[in-house]
Protein backbone atom coordinates (compact mmCIF):
# COMPACT_ATOMS: atom_id res chain seq x y z
CA UNK A 1 0.00 0.00 0.00
CA UNK A 2 1.71 3.10 -0.86
CA UNK A 3 0.98 6.58 0.55
CA UNK A 4 -1.49 8.03 -1.46
CA UNK A 5 -3.59 4.57 -1.48
CA UNK A 6 -6.59 5.04 0.47
CA UNK A 7 -7.27 2.50 3.75
CA UNK A 8 -10.23 0.78 4.57
CA UNK A 9 -12.89 2.86 6.16
CA UNK A 10 -12.36 3.08 9.96
CA UNK A 11 -16.09 3.52 10.30
CA UNK A 12 -16.19 0.43 9.54
CA UNK A 13 -13.03 -1.10 11.40
CA UNK A 14 -13.64 0.77 14.91
CA UNK A 15 -10.64 0.00 16.24
CA UNK A 16 -8.15 1.00 13.42
CA UNK A 17 -6.25 4.09 13.40
CA UNK A 18 -8.06 7.62 12.01
CA UNK A 19 -6.64 7.97 8.99
CA UNK A 20 -6.71 11.27 6.24
CA UNK A 21 -8.32 9.54 3.67
CA UNK A 22 -11.40 9.05 6.65
CA UNK A 23 -13.81 11.81 4.70
CA UNK A 24 -13.55 10.84 1.33
CA UNK A 25 -15.98 13.83 0.96
CA UNK A 26 -12.56 16.04 1.62
CA UNK A 27 -10.23 13.96 0.05
CA UNK A 28 -6.45 15.15 1.13
CA UNK A 29 -4.02 17.34 -1.01
CA UNK A 30 -1.36 15.01 -3.40
CA UNK A 31 1.78 16.80 -2.32
CA UNK A 32 3.45 14.96 -5.26
CA UNK A 33 1.27 16.05 -7.83
CA UNK A 34 1.49 19.82 -6.62
CA UNK A 35 5.49 19.86 -7.06
CA UNK A 36 5.20 18.20 -10.77
CA UNK A 37 2.58 20.53 -12.05
CA UNK A 38 4.24 23.80 -10.08
CA UNK A 39 8.17 23.47 -9.10
CA UNK A 40 11.15 23.04 -11.41
CA UNK A 41 9.93 25.40 -14.14
CA UNK A 42 12.55 26.81 -16.26
CA UNK A 43 11.93 31.15 -15.12
CA UNK A 44 9.16 29.77 -12.53
CA UNK A 45 8.95 31.27 -9.02
CA UNK A 46 7.93 28.35 -7.34
CA UNK A 47 10.91 26.08 -5.78
CA UNK A 48 9.56 23.38 -3.55
CA UNK A 49 6.06 23.01 -2.06
CA UNK A 50 5.08 20.98 0.98
CA UNK A 51 1.77 19.50 2.41
CA UNK A 52 1.74 19.06 6.11
CA UNK A 53 -1.79 17.20 7.78
CA UNK A 54 -1.41 19.74 10.35
CA UNK A 55 0.11 22.98 11.70
CA UNK A 56 -0.30 25.90 13.88
CA UNK A 57 0.10 28.47 11.34
CA UNK A 58 1.83 27.97 8.06
CA UNK A 59 2.72 31.47 8.45
CA UNK A 60 4.93 31.04 11.13
CA UNK A 61 6.64 27.87 9.91
CA UNK A 62 7.65 29.25 6.78
CA UNK A 63 8.79 32.43 8.55
CA UNK A 64 10.88 30.16 11.05
CA UNK A 65 12.41 28.37 8.18
CA UNK A 66 13.55 31.85 5.83
CA UNK A 67 15.20 32.99 9.33
CA UNK A 68 17.08 29.96 9.59
CA UNK A 69 17.86 30.69 5.91
CA UNK A 70 16.39 27.18 5.33
CA UNK A 71 13.85 28.48 2.85
CA UNK A 72 14.28 30.46 -0.16
CA UNK A 73 11.64 32.38 -3.04
CA UNK A 74 8.99 30.08 -4.00
CA UNK A 75 8.72 27.93 -1.12
CA UNK A 76 5.24 27.02 -0.42
CA UNK A 77 3.58 25.48 2.80
CA UNK A 78 0.26 24.06 2.81
CA UNK A 79 -1.81 22.81 6.20
CA UNK A 80 -4.54 20.52 5.13
CA UNK A 81 -5.95 21.77 8.97
CA UNK A 82 -4.34 24.74 11.07
CA UNK A 83 -5.01 25.24 14.92
CA UNK A 84 -3.64 28.42 14.82
CA UNK A 85 -4.47 30.04 12.11
CA UNK A 86 -4.50 34.42 12.24
CA UNK A 87 -5.59 36.90 10.26
CA UNK A 88 -4.73 40.76 10.53
CA UNK A 89 -5.06 42.33 13.90
CA UNK A 90 -4.65 39.18 15.81
CA UNK A 91 -7.60 37.20 14.41
CA UNK A 92 -8.13 33.53 14.41
CA UNK A 93 -9.01 31.65 11.41
CA UNK A 94 -9.89 27.95 12.05
CA UNK A 95 -11.95 25.20 9.94
CA UNK A 96 -12.32 21.39 9.97
CA UNK A 97 -9.40 19.62 8.20
CA UNK A 98 -9.62 18.90 4.23
CA UNK A 99 -12.33 21.76 4.53
CA UNK A 100 -10.26 24.98 2.84
CA UNK A 101 -7.08 26.14 1.22
CA UNK A 102 -4.76 26.96 3.91
CA UNK A 103 -0.94 28.04 3.21
CA UNK A 104 1.34 30.56 2.90
CA UNK A 105 4.27 31.54 0.03
CA UNK A 106 7.93 32.98 0.94
CA UNK A 107 8.55 36.08 -1.44
CA UNK A 108 11.96 38.13 -1.03
CA UNK A 109 10.92 41.44 -3.21
CA UNK A 110 14.42 42.87 -2.24
CA UNK A 111 13.95 45.59 -5.66
CA UNK A 112 10.74 46.54 -4.38
CA UNK A 113 10.85 49.52 -2.01
CA UNK A 114 9.42 49.28 1.66
CA UNK A 115 6.53 51.77 0.93
CA UNK A 116 5.16 49.57 -1.48
CA UNK A 117 5.05 46.01 0.02
CA UNK A 118 1.35 47.35 1.19
CA UNK A 119 0.71 46.58 -1.94
CA UNK A 120 1.13 42.86 -1.23
CA UNK A 121 -1.87 42.05 0.05
CA UNK A 122 -3.82 43.97 -2.61
CA UNK A 123 -2.12 42.08 -5.08
CA UNK A 124 -2.49 38.73 -3.20
CA UNK A 125 -6.57 39.19 -3.48
CA UNK A 126 -6.80 39.61 -7.01
CA UNK A 127 -4.98 36.42 -8.06
CA UNK A 128 -7.00 34.69 -5.73
CA UNK A 129 -10.06 36.28 -6.90
CA UNK A 130 -9.07 35.61 -10.38
CA UNK A 131 -8.62 32.06 -9.89
CA UNK A 132 -11.41 31.25 -7.98
CA UNK A 133 -13.46 32.38 -11.05
CA UNK A 134 -11.69 30.62 -13.87
CA UNK A 135 -11.83 27.57 -11.47
CA UNK A 136 -15.06 27.65 -9.53
CA UNK A 137 -17.16 29.86 -11.88
CA UNK A 138 -18.75 32.00 -8.98
CA UNK A 139 -18.36 36.05 -8.89
CA UNK A 140 -16.22 37.24 -6.05
CA UNK A 141 -15.02 41.01 -4.42
CA UNK A 142 -12.44 42.06 -2.27
CA UNK A 143 -12.57 44.01 0.68
CA UNK A 144 -10.16 46.21 1.53
CA UNK A 145 -7.44 45.48 2.77
CA UNK A 146 -7.58 41.61 2.77
CA UNK A 147 -10.63 39.89 2.61
CA UNK A 148 -12.12 37.78 -0.19
CA UNK A 149 -16.08 38.07 -0.33
CA UNK A 150 -18.98 35.89 -2.04
CA UNK A 151 -22.45 36.14 -2.09
CA UNK A 152 -24.49 34.01 -0.38
CA UNK A 153 -28.31 34.22 -0.44
CA UNK A 154 -27.98 37.86 -1.35
CA UNK A 155 -25.66 38.65 1.34
CA UNK A 156 -21.71 39.66 1.22
CA UNK A 157 -20.01 37.60 3.22
CA UNK A 158 -15.92 36.83 4.02
CA UNK A 159 -14.55 33.68 2.61
CA UNK A 160 -10.89 33.88 2.41
CA UNK A 161 -8.39 36.17 3.92
CA UNK A 162 -4.92 37.53 3.31
CA UNK A 163 -2.43 37.85 5.81
CA UNK A 164 1.91 39.33 5.19
CA UNK A 165 4.00 39.44 7.02
CA UNK A 166 8.13 40.35 7.06
CA UNK A 167 10.52 37.80 8.05
CA UNK A 168 13.58 39.55 8.64
CA UNK A 169 14.93 42.10 6.35
CA UNK A 170 14.94 40.08 2.88
CA UNK A 171 11.29 38.13 2.92
CA UNK A 172 7.83 38.70 3.58
CA UNK A 173 5.57 35.21 3.82
CA UNK A 174 2.16 35.68 2.13
CA UNK A 175 -0.64 33.42 3.77
CA UNK A 176 -3.63 32.48 2.52
CA UNK A 177 -6.83 31.15 3.57
CA UNK A 178 -10.16 30.38 1.49
CA UNK A 179 -12.71 28.49 2.91
CA UNK A 180 -14.34 25.73 0.09
CA UNK A 181 -16.18 23.16 1.16
CA UNK A 182 -17.66 24.75 4.85
CA UNK A 183 -21.57 24.12 5.69
CA UNK A 184 -22.96 26.83 7.42
CA UNK A 185 -22.97 24.44 10.64
CA UNK A 186 -19.16 24.89 10.43
CA UNK A 187 -18.43 28.45 9.83
CA UNK A 188 -16.72 30.10 12.84
CA UNK A 189 -18.66 32.96 12.75
CA UNK A 190 -22.26 33.90 11.50
CA UNK A 191 -20.99 36.30 8.98
CA UNK A 192 -18.47 33.88 7.47
CA UNK A 193 -18.91 31.88 4.00
CA UNK A 194 -17.61 29.06 1.65
CA UNK A 195 -17.57 28.58 -2.18
CA UNK A 196 -20.05 25.43 -1.05
CA UNK A 197 -22.39 27.85 0.33
CA UNK A 198 -22.41 30.11 -2.88
CA UNK A 199 -23.90 26.64 -5.04
CA UNK A 200 -20.46 26.87 -6.55
CA UNK A 201 -20.33 22.91 -7.77
CA UNK A 202 -16.50 22.72 -8.07
CA UNK A 203 -15.36 22.21 -5.36
CA UNK A 204 -11.65 19.74 -5.65
CA UNK A 205 -9.07 21.78 -4.19
CA UNK A 206 -6.70 20.42 -5.97
CA UNK A 207 -7.11 22.35 -9.32
CA UNK A 208 -7.98 25.29 -7.11
CA UNK A 209 -4.74 25.75 -5.55
CA UNK A 210 -2.68 25.51 -8.68
CA UNK A 211 -4.59 28.05 -9.95
CA UNK A 212 -4.87 30.10 -6.88
CA UNK A 213 -0.69 29.93 -7.28
CA UNK A 214 -0.01 29.99 -10.53
CA UNK A 215 -2.47 33.37 -10.89
CA UNK A 216 0.23 34.82 -7.86
CA UNK A 217 2.67 34.11 -10.10
CA UNK A 218 1.52 35.82 -13.04
CA UNK A 219 0.75 39.15 -10.70
CA UNK A 220 3.87 39.03 -8.76
CA UNK A 221 6.37 38.88 -10.60
CA UNK A 222 5.73 41.35 -13.50
CA UNK A 223 4.73 43.81 -10.17
CA UNK A 224 8.43 43.29 -8.76
CA UNK A 225 10.04 43.46 -11.76
CA UNK A 226 8.08 46.90 -12.29
CA UNK A 227 9.81 47.86 -8.67
CA UNK A 228 6.43 47.54 -7.11
CA UNK A 229 5.14 50.35 -9.04
CA UNK A 230 1.07 49.62 -9.06
CA UNK A 231 0.50 51.26 -12.09
CA UNK A 232 2.93 50.06 -14.50
CA UNK A 233 2.35 46.78 -13.26
CA UNK A 234 -1.57 46.91 -14.04
CA UNK A 235 -1.95 46.15 -10.56
CA UNK A 236 -3.98 49.28 -8.99
CA UNK A 237 -6.42 49.37 -12.14
CA UNK A 238 -7.38 45.84 -11.93
CA UNK A 239 -7.80 46.10 -7.89
CA UNK A 240 -10.11 48.85 -8.19
CA UNK A 241 -12.12 46.94 -10.20
CA UNK A 242 -12.82 44.23 -7.93
CA UNK A 243 -12.49 46.07 -4.60
CA UNK A 244 -16.16 45.96 -3.03
CA UNK A 245 -15.14 48.88 -0.76
CA UNK A 246 -14.60 51.59 -3.59
CA UNK A 247 -17.34 53.49 -3.17
CA UNK A 248 -18.87 52.33 -0.21
CA UNK A 249 -19.89 54.56 2.93
CA UNK A 250 -17.45 52.61 5.44
CA UNK A 251 -16.06 53.17 8.94
CA UNK A 252 -12.21 52.54 9.51
CA UNK A 253 -11.38 51.74 13.30
CA UNK A 254 -7.93 53.15 13.29
CA UNK A 255 -4.82 52.66 16.00
CA UNK A 256 -4.95 55.02 18.72
CA UNK A 257 -8.97 54.17 19.13
CA UNK A 258 -9.45 56.65 16.46
CA UNK A 259 -12.48 56.12 13.84
CA UNK A 260 -12.98 57.81 10.58
CA UNK A 261 -16.42 57.78 9.02
CA UNK A 262 -17.21 58.51 5.13
CA UNK A 263 -16.80 57.35 1.78
CA UNK A 264 -14.20 54.99 0.40
CA UNK A 265 -13.17 57.22 -2.91
CA UNK A 266 -9.74 55.80 -3.99
CA UNK A 267 -6.26 53.86 -3.41
CA UNK A 268 -3.23 55.98 -3.39
CA UNK A 269 -0.42 55.41 -4.87
CA UNK A 270 1.05 53.12 -1.25
CA UNK A 271 -2.17 50.92 -1.37
CA UNK A 272 -4.09 53.03 0.83
CA UNK A 273 -7.42 53.51 1.50
CA UNK A 274 -8.31 56.79 0.89
CA UNK A 275 -11.53 58.22 2.35
CA UNK A 276 -13.55 61.23 2.41
CA UNK A 277 -14.79 61.89 5.83
CA UNK A 278 -18.28 63.51 6.86
CA UNK A 279 -17.67 66.98 7.85
CA UNK A 280 -15.11 67.37 4.77
CA UNK A 281 -11.48 66.72 3.39
CA UNK A 282 -9.56 63.46 2.93
CA UNK A 283 -7.42 60.84 4.65
CA UNK A 284 -5.72 58.14 3.16
CA UNK A 285 -5.71 54.65 5.80
CA UNK A 286 -2.89 52.48 5.97
CA UNK A 287 -3.58 49.80 8.92
CA UNK A 288 -6.79 49.48 11.19
CA UNK A 289 -10.12 47.93 10.57
CA UNK A 290 -12.40 49.10 7.90
CA UNK A 291 -16.47 48.11 8.34
CA UNK A 292 -18.56 48.45 5.31
CA UNK A 293 -21.93 50.48 6.34
CA UNK A 294 -25.52 50.05 4.84
CA UNK A 295 -25.85 54.01 3.56
CA UNK A 296 -29.43 54.13 5.71
CA UNK A 297 -29.12 52.62 8.80
CA UNK A 298 -25.00 52.45 8.80
CA UNK A 299 -25.40 48.90 10.24
CA UNK A 300 -22.09 46.70 9.29
CA UNK A 301 -22.06 44.86 6.52
CA UNK A 302 -19.31 42.04 6.66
Amino acid sequence: MTSETPPENSALFPGSRPSRWSNLDRPPLNGAALRQALTNIDGGLYCDIEVVESTGSTNSDLAALALADDASEGAVHVAEQQTSGRGRLDRTWTAPARSGLFFSVLLEPSKVPVHRLGWLPLLAGVATATAISRTVGIDTALKWPNDLLVTVDGEERKAGGILAERAGERFVVLGIGINVSLGEDELPVPTAGSLALTGARALDRGPLLRAVLRSLEQWYVPWRDALGDPAASGLQEAYAAGCATLGRRVRAELPGERTLVGEAVALDGDGRLVIAVDGGGREAVGAGDVVHLRAASETESD
